[in-house]
C-alpha cells in the first residue's frame, strides 16, 4: 500500500469506527459530538484547574492531549466595497499516546480553508499523518501547516504572521497582526465545559487581529482587509455525554470590543453559557451562565437540516442588546465532521460583525 493511500485508508477506517461508535450512543448526537466526547481509559493528559499557560510555549501543539485546534477567522472588504469571511482552521487529534515517529505516529491532522462572498463558499478539507514532515507546528520559527497550506512567522508567536492556502478556484496571501492583547477565556485560560462534570479546555483568544492580503477566486484577485480573530483550545475532553454541540459567536463591536459567546446544547437540559467580552488594552469581563441570553428567532432548512441562523443576543449587564443575521445561509460545510460556519453582521445596542458556528445538528 502506497504512504498516500495508507493515510487515505486510515481516515476512512476511522469514520467508521466513530460511526460504529454513535450507534450506541443517543440518537440525536452527531458523529462530531461523539467523536468530543473522551473515549474510554482515560489515557490522555487532563486539564486540570490553576495550570499556568505561557507563552511563547503554548502557541505550540500539546501532543499529550487528545485534540486541539488552531481556528482562524476574518471579516474582510475588498477596494470595491465587496465583503469575504475568511476561516482557516488546523486540527490535531490523537489515537494514542504512544512516543512513534514516522508512518506509526498516533498524530493525525486535519485542515479546512473556507472563503465566502455574499453569493457563494468555496470550501476544501485535508488530512495528513504528523510524524511524516506532512503536516505540524513548530514553536521556532512559528509554522502551523498541512501540506501547502501553511501559517508561518520569523519568531515564536503567529503574531505578525503570513497565512497562505490555495485549493482548486480557491487561494489566499494574508498577513495577520495582532493589535491587542491575549484574552484567557474562562479562569485564566481553565474553559469548563459542563455545569456539574469536570469537563473544561485550556482556551484563549487573541481577537484584536488585523488581516490584509489577497484573495484569489475563480480567476479572480481581490485585495482585501478586515479584522480577525483567532482562537486555540485543547483537551482530552470537550463534551459530556448528554450533550449535543454548541453555538459560537464571536463579534467585533462598534465601540472596539469583543463579544465572545458559547452556548454548548444538553439533552433534556438548560444550555451551558459562558464568553468574554474584551478590549485591545487588556480589560476582559468573563460572563457565566447567568449574563447571557441566546434565543434563536427561527429555523431555516438547510442541507436537510433545520438550523436557528436568526439570533437574539442578550448580556443585560453590559447593556448588550444584539440581532444577529447570517451574511449567507448555505454554510453548511459537509467536511467529514460537518458543521455550519460563516460570517454574521449583528445590529442593536452595538453594530458590529462577526463569525457564527453552530455544531451537532
Amino acid at each position: 500500500m502506497s504512504k498516500v493511500k495508507e493515510t487515505q485508508h486510515w481516515w476512512i477506517t476511522s469514520l467508521l469506527i466513530f460511526l460504529l461508535l454513535g450507534c450506541d450512543q443517543v440518537q440525536d448526537r452527531s458523529t462530531t459530538a461523539e467523536q468530543l466526547t473522551q473515549a474510554s481509559g482515560d489515557i490522555y493528559q487532563p486539564v486540570v484547574e490553576g495550570h499556568q499557560l505561557r507563552f511563547p510555549r503554548d502557541f505550540s501543539s500539546h501532543p499529550g492531549f487528545r485534540m486541539e485546534w488552531w481556528y482562524l477567522t476574518a471579516n474582510l472588504e475588498d477596494e470595491n466595497g465587496e465583503t469575504f469571511g475568511v476561516q482557516w482552521t488546523l486540527f490535531r487529534m490523537a489515537t494514542g499516546t504512544e512516543n512513534d515517529g514516522g508512518w506509526k505516529t498516533p498524530q493525525m491532522f486535519m485542515a479546512h480553508a473556507v472563503v465566502t462572498s455574499a453569493k457563494k463558499k468555496w470550501f476544501a478539507e485535508r488530512f495528513a499523518r504528523g510524524g511524516i514532515g506532512q503536516a505540524g507546528v513548530m514553536p521556532k520559527p512559528y509554522r502551523a501547516w498541512l501540506d501547502n497550506w501553511s501559517w508561518r512567522s520569523l519568531g515564536q508567536s503567529p503574531f505578525p504572521g503570513l497565512l497562505e492556502f490555495q485549493d482548486g478556484d480557491m487561494a489566499a496571501r494574508l498577513q495577520i497582526n495582532n493589535q491587542g492583547s491575549i484574552v484567557l477565556q474562562g479562569k485564566d485560560g481553565y474553559s469548563r465545559k459542563h455545569r456539574s462534570e469536570d469537563i473544561a479546555s485550556y482556551y484563549y483568544s487573541a481577537p484584536f487581529l488585523k488581516v490584509d492580503g489577497i484573495l484569489d477566486l475563480d480567476g479572480k484577485q481581490y485585495k482585501v482587509k478586515g479584522d480577525g480573530w483567532y482562537d486555540r483550545e485543547w483537551s482530552s475532553t470537550m463534551l459530556a455525554k448528554n450533550q449535543l454541540g454548541w453555538d459560537w459567536f464571536s463579534v467585533h463591536l462598534d465601540d472596539g470590543s469583543a463579544l465572545m459567546l458559547y452556548q454548548i446544547r444538553e439533552k433534556n437540559h438548560q444550555p451551558f453559557y459562558f464568553g468574554t467580552l474584551s478590549w485591545p488594552d487588556g480589560k476582559v469581563v468573563q460572563l457565566g451562565q447567568e449574563d447571557i441570553q441566546l434565543t434563536p428567532l427561527g429555523y431555516t432548512p438547510v442541507e436537510g437540516k433545520s438550523l436557528p441562523l436568526d439570533w437574539r443576543i442578550d448580556v443585560p449587564s453590559q447593556q448588550i442588546e444584539l440581532r444577529a443575521e447570517v451574511v449567507r445561509k448555505e454554510q453548511w460545510l459537509p467536511f467529514m465532521f460537518p458543521y455550519w460556519e460563516g460570517p454574521i453582521k449583528v445590529k442593536g445596542s452595538h453594530s458590529g460583525q462577526g463569525f457564527m458556528e453552530l455544531t451537532g445538528y
